[in-house]
């Protein structure tokens, strides 16, 4: 299988060659050694640098990322089906995310229920923080009212 060196796959990929070894200590990506101990990548990794980047993009944590990737196999280069059964368990965290995205973008120049009851319109939006019996944070956002 051709591989790539890590200075060829880091360009490919479009991040660091720091970013792929500290990606390999935390178990996200896999490289194989030559006989002198070189790194060299399956393209297959290619995908797996993508997903990593794109989620980090949009705020996934790199302990979420590294579980969902472990449900991918070791063995051999994912397919398409092994890719779509994870984008189908992350469907419903995925929604989720772009709900809170969008709360964030429409609320955040108003009131988003963090108790600082600093503005006028808290007076009408949270009087008296009566959003702090939901919890601590924006609660406007992370638990808004039905």
């Amino acid at each position: 299988m051709d591989t790539l060196t890590i200075g060829d796959f880091a360009v490919r990929a479009g991040v660091a060659p720091s970013a792929l070894r500290y990606y390999e200590r935390q178990g996200l990506i896999r490289a194989g050694r030559t006989g002198g101990n070189q790194r060299r990548y399956e393209r297959g990794e290619l995908r797996r640098v993508a997903f990593i980047k794109i989620a980090q993009q949009v705020g996934v944590s790199l302990d979420e990322i590294r579980e969902a990737l472990a449900s991918l196999p070791e063995n051999r280069t994912p397919t398409k089906a092994d890719w779509t059964r994870l984008s189908e368990h992350w469907r419903s965290k995925l929604e989720a995310r772009i709900t809170l995205m969008e709360r964030l973008r429409d609320q955040l120049t108003g009131c988003i229920g963090c108790g600082c009851l600093s503005m006028q319109r808290c007076n009408l939006i949270n009087p008296k923080d009566r959003l702090a019996a939901r919890g601590a944070g924006a609660q406007m956002l992370l638990n808004p009212p039905d």
